[in-house]
């Protein structure tokens, strides 16, 4: 069986340049929706949800330094947690841009959120929340990040300070009972 391949996967990442202006929110993946990825509803499949939001999370990585040679080092990110939030119907061939704001850091982890948006119309289609750990891959463990890597999540979440935490983050799931 082939492995996923994300579609930065390969291109490495542009050097970082801490005087260079980090948008808020990041804009980094677009993509239309791959028949591949419609169910028998017709809609985009729960699953490729998560796949879109992945690799939105990857070019993410190779902006803040981690691509192939940093893996190859026997360091990553790896998700622990995902919370996703489906707003609308997505449907094949619609186009989608995501965004990635930095929620919060510490030497071990990282939160995101993610939106993905209908690239023409602006709609809001679906959120995802992550909670990313930092793993020695040899020792298969969670490990503090190298100082440049914190340096570099710090100044984005600096960025990112300034927009509004949306009401989903932190939410809890379940069914609200009348008492």
């Amino acid at each position: 069986m082939d492995r996923v391949v994300t579609p930065y996967e390969g291109s490495g990442h542009r050097p970082w340049n801490p005087d260079a202006e980090i948008p808020a929110p990041l804009r980094l993946h677009r993509t239309p929706v791959s028949p591949r990825w419609v169910d028998y509803n017709g809609h985009l499949s729960e699953s490729c949800y998560l796949l879109v939001f992945g690799d939105n999370a990857d070019a993410f990585f190779r902006y803040v330094g981690i691509d192939e040679r940093y893996r190859a080092a026997g360091r990553s990110l790896y998700t622990v947690q995902t919370h996703l939030h489906n707003r609308r119907e997505v449907t094949e061939g619609e186009p989608l841009a995501l965004t990635l704001r930095v929620l919060d850091h510490d030497a071990k982890r990282v939160h995101v959120f993610h939106e993905m948006h209908h690239e023409g119309t602006g709609v809001l289609l679906a959120t995802a929340e992550q909670m990313l750990v930092h793993v020695d891959t040899h020792r298969g463990r969670a490990c503090e990040m190298p100082e440049d890597l914190r340096e570099r999540l710090a100044a984005v979440h600096r960025a990112h300070a300034v927009l509004p935490v949306p009401d989903v983050v932190g939410r809890p799931m379940g069914i609200k009972r009348e008492e």
